[in-house]
């Protein structure tokens, strides 16, 4: 008897419907499993015949063909474990064909018959409620993250008996036997870290200043000052200032951390938007993303937020390379044998850095290091990495009264406010097109969205011949102005705005030329 079972496939964070179809019949014994299978699936044969026999189920002495489509994509994983155990249950007449009727079935199992939890659930259920599929039986641990989609059921299960059972039931008395899970059963980790404020930091206005302007823009940002000096303390304290996701943006980063198995239990749907701050040893693939099991890195899980790198030229110079494409693209392309993926990548770096190895040049009288030394130090970072920050800062050494004096500083929610009033005028100015910050405007349409006047026209010529800068740096500059501008409620940029986007640029720091 031939069956066929709905179940769902992950491509990089891509998800589609699969089938598992199985053919029970007559012949020399076997249990043979086609589709272009890894080494995870093709073990499924064995984790699901001894699954079967410990939910008191034998298989007679039949020939079982078990074959997973699409036949040209690669299948990795064990959440095929479940589907292929119903598939030959209902070969067998012991689940009807009514029972799996247009619903997905997707888990893994133990020897023991539990169904344990896998990776990808939430954009697998997303996409069987865009086919119509009417209900998804997932295992209990995703059952949560399966009820973020509205419009289709989500049937948790432990056990495959308690699979069984209920794909045994008559149609009308399935709701009583499990319950479908609902909205209700979401719980979002949204609460800022009371512990966190900006009114904690005694002076660098400046370097508060930047980051107000880094946040409101979505601009990637450089801080540059000796040890001591605060640059991780602000850094620490950007996802204070950043807004919260919207429902679509939450739903597209959930879907990253549900690919990459990092969605507990009781965080169904992300709706803070990502701080990872990787440490300087951190390897390649594991920023940008991929193995044998291609997963998204740390790049694509902070996608929608922010990439903290402290000490920015401890890391390998590879490394920081791998940024060049996301940087630029808001994505990142990965190759493998069985096939190529996409992974998005659309984040705000910040970056944090000593001036040179001991830390404290310019400063000669405690500065220990070689003109070569800091010249070798400051080259790890390559021109066409610090051609895509948009925003550079010093961070300068604290003085000790503005640490001990009685500050009253601005507070988190009042740069808040403000940063999100910036990013409303981007979102109305931005209405029906694919931008929705400033930073990301394309060099084409600067001129329709950053409009400069005469005078401000003559200073950014001006601009571009004594600092030789680049195409991609002057733009990066009025990007920048527009952003100031939109910070003060303004809807032309003037030359205030420029001056103070040119002081941010690397070039008249000194520490590069």
């Amino acid at each position: 008897m031939y069956s066929r079972v709905i179940t769902g496939a992950i491509s990089g964070i891509e998800s589609m419907l699969a089938a598992v179809e199985v053919d029970a019949s007559k012949g020399m014994p076997g249990f043979e499993m086609v589709g272009q299978l890894s080494n995870e699936v093709r073990e499924a044969r064995e984790r699901v015949r001894v699954a079967l026999k410990n939910a008191s189920v034998q298989i007679p002495p039949i020939r079982l063909t078990v074959s997973i489509s699409p036949a040209e994509m690669r299948k990795e994983g064990a959440s095929y474990d479940l589907p292929i155990a119903v598939g030959i249950l209902v070969s067998l007449g012991l689940i009807p064909e009514e029972g799996i009727h247009n619903t997905l079935i997707v888990g893994e199992l133990g020897l023991d018959g539990e169904v344990r939890a896998v990776r990808g659930v939430l954009p697998i259920v997303q996409k069987a409620r865009q086919e119509l599929v009417k209900r998804c039986v997932v295992p209990t641990a995703n059952v949560r993250e399966g009820a973020v989609i509205d419009g289709i059921e989500i049937i948790g299960v432990n056990t495959l008996s308690e699979t069984i059972e209920y794909l045994q039931e008559v149609e009308e008395r399935k709701p009583h036997k499990i319950a479908p899970a609902s909205q209700t059963q979401i719980k979002a980790f949204d609460d800022p870290d009371p512990d966190l404020d900006f009114a904690e930091i005694n002076g660098q206005e400046s370097v508060k200043r930047a980051m107000e302007v880094a946040a409101a823009g979505f601009h990637h940002i450089l801080m540059i000052g000796s040890p001591g000096s605060g640059k991780t303390m602000i850094a620490k304290r950007i996802p204070t200032i950043l807004p919260g996701l919207s429902r679509e943006e939450s739903l597209e980063v959930s879907t990253i951390y549900s690919v990459a198995g990092q969605l507990d239990d009781d965080k169904a749907l992300i709706t803070k938007r990502p701080f990872l701050d990787p440490h300087h040893t951190i390897s390649e693939q594991a920023l940008a993303g991929g193995g044998r099991i291609p997963k998204p890195g740390v790049i694509s899980l902070a996608h929608r937020g922010v990439l903290f790198m402290d000490e920015l030229p401890e890391f390998r110079h590879n490394t920081i390379e791998i940024l060049r494409q996301p940087l630029e693209d808001k994505h990142i392309h990965i190759a493998r044998t069985y096939g190529n993926f996409v992974y998005p990548a659309d984040f705000m770096l910040v970056a944090a850095m000593n001036p040179c190895p001991c830390g404290y040049f310019p400063d000669r009288n405690r500065c220990t290091c070689s003109e070569a030394e800091v010249r070798k130090y400051l080259s790890r970072i390559s021109g066409p990495i610090l051609d895509r920050i948009d925003v550079v800062t010093e961070a300068p050494r604290v003085d000790i009264r503005q640490l001990s004096a009685d500050m009253h500083n601005e507070s988190s929610a009042v740069i808040k406010e403000r940063v999100a009033d910036a990013r409303e005028r981007q979102r109305h100015r931005y209405k029906n097109t694919r931008y929705r910050f400033n930073a990301e405007l394309r060099s084409g349409d600067i001129r329709a969205y950053c409009r400069l006047g005469t005078d401000e026209q003559e200073m950014m010529e001006e601009i571009f011949t004594m600092m030789n800068l680049s195409a991609r740096a002057y733009h990066k500059i009025i990007k920048v102005a527009r952003t100031i501008a939109d910070l003060d409620g303004q809807d032309d940029i003037n030359i205030g705005h420029i001056s103070e986007a040119v002081c941010y640029r690397i070039n008249d720091k000194g520490y590069w030329n």
